[in-house]
């Protein structure tokens, strides 16, 4: 498989005016463009690698888009794409996003429209800025895979759709909750956050509801709920996997009606929330297993959007290295320290189980086991035991076997230099690897 090329372009289209007419106009931003006339033959393309992007139709002879979408994403790393959809088939478009396509163009394309969309995928965008909005978190990374979701919360955010933010424990869903908010026509509101793996299942109901004075010994007054509060704003319900089937089925209701009671209560109590939710599980196994109602999975996954593990950015650890120790710096009234290559280096070729958080509790206990002008990787190396569950030795092999032996492409995997890539296969013995070797 072929190393990808930052202007390497595919296009799966099967008129073939269009298909010329994008060739063309790609070509002359400087893109190198591949085309296919069906997505059997896009398909193939895809599994050869070496793609920046994919624009593709979703009605083609044989096998769908959505074919080809679900090729691209499963390529490694998976390849952004754009489809096309003509009048009608805007449904399709969205069930494509589901399967994780970038965005979606109405034939007849608008050339400017669609390089103002590419732009950012290829790495054309002005500037390199973190993102942010006025009122909302910053968020640092250049990874296209964050860059992908990026763009997918830009979309949603100025609607009313209720959003599923996935991914592992610490990857920063909440932030991506807050900018969503902070988007919204209800920035005004109020953002409320709730985390339902830390609130005993027994206190669950009453903590998002609320009760009336009376309803239990001890209940002296009344208690709003998390979804009263959160009334003309944003509810943002972190680890939706862990809440009890009974509390699934009054959240399924309030989502649905838009109603509730409190405990002890008689009156229903109509509330304005728009739902941003949050899961570091498989809802969809969860689903199978009966530990989560499918009705309510349906509901959430209106707009799902994936956030990447950190150790699939490994490329964006330096800059965000930076950001935090400025951050956890001002919060510890001390200048922040200066992030020597080296030490940038030795953040890079961690594998982060914990993710952004993970790393943010590295670097403030650095700041405080080390004050000075310079983090060097010696005061950062006795905080790494235990960091990686997998070995470097694992990780370099997973690496380099996912790029068909090509060194630059486990670097680039890794977030690595080549020179250590280099070094370090001749220091865990992988010469050869996977082409030549087993072992």
């Amino acid at each position: 498989m072929r190393s990808a090329d930052k202007n390497r372009v595919l296009v799966v289209e099967d008129r073939a005016s269009l298909a010329r007419m994008l060739e063309r106009a790609l070509a002359r931003e400087g893109h190198s463009v591949v085309v296919a006339s069906t997505g059997e033959e896009g398909r193939a393309h895809l599994s050869e690698g070496g793609f920046a992007l994919v624009l593709t139709d979703l009605r083609l002879p044989g096998i769908s888009g959505l074919e080809v979408v679900r090729a691209a994403r499963r390529s490694q790393p998976p390849v952004p794409v754009v489809v096309m959809t003509g009048y009608g088939t805007v449904e399709t478009a969205v069930e494509a996003m589901k399967l994780g396509a970038l965005d979606f163009l109405e034939k007849p394309v608008d050339l400017d429209q669609l390089f103002r969309m590419v732009a950012p995928i290829l790495g054309r965008a002005a500037g390199s800025e973190p993102f942010s909005v006025p009122g909302g978190p910053m968020i640092v990374g250049e990874h296209p895979r964050l860059k992908a979701a990026l763009h997918l919360l830009e979309r949603v955010a100025p609607t009313g759709s209720t959003v599923l933010l996935t991914g592992e424990s610490g990857t920063g869903k909440e932030l991506f909750a807050q900018a969503i908010h902070a988007l919204s026509p209800r920035r005004g509101g109020p953002f409320v956050a709730v985390n339902c793996a830390a609130i005993p299942e027994s206190l669950v109901e009453n903590e998002l509801l609320g009760h009336e004075k009376g309803s239990f010994t001890g209940a002296s007054s009344r208690q709003v709920g998390r979804f009263e509060q959160a009334d003309g704003g944003t509810l943002f319900l972190d680890e939706i996997g862990e809440l009890a089937l009974p509390v699934q089925a009054k959240v399924l209701r309030l989502l649905e009606e838009r109603t509730f009671e409190r405990l002890g209560g008689r009156s229903t109590v109509r509330v304005d929330v728009r739902l941003v939710a949050a899961t570091n599980q498989r809802l969809a196994e969860r689903v199978q297993e009966g530990q989560f109602r499918q009705d309510l999975f349906f509901r959430l996954e209106v707009f799902p959007i994936e956030l990447p593990p950190l150790r699939e950015r490994a490329s964006d650890i330096p800059r965000l290295a930076e950001h935090l120790i400025g951050r956890l710096a001002a919060r510890l009234g001390s200048p922040p320290p200066t992030l020597l290559p080296e030490a940038c280096q030795l953040l890079s070729e961690q594998s982060w189980p914990g993710n952004v958080r993970q790393l943010a509790n590295v670097l403030e206990r650095a700041l405080i086991l080390s004050p000075g002008p310079r983090l060097d990787a010696t005061d950062l190396s006795p905080l790494l035991a235990g960091v990686a569950p997998q070995s470097e030795r694992e990780r370099l092999r997973e690496a380099l076997e996912r790029g068909g032996g090509d060194k630059h492409r486990a670097a680039e995997l890794l977030g690595w230099s080549y020179r250590t890539v280099l070094r370090k296969v001749k220091e865990h013995d992988l010469e050869g690897v996977p082409l030549y070797r087993s072992g």
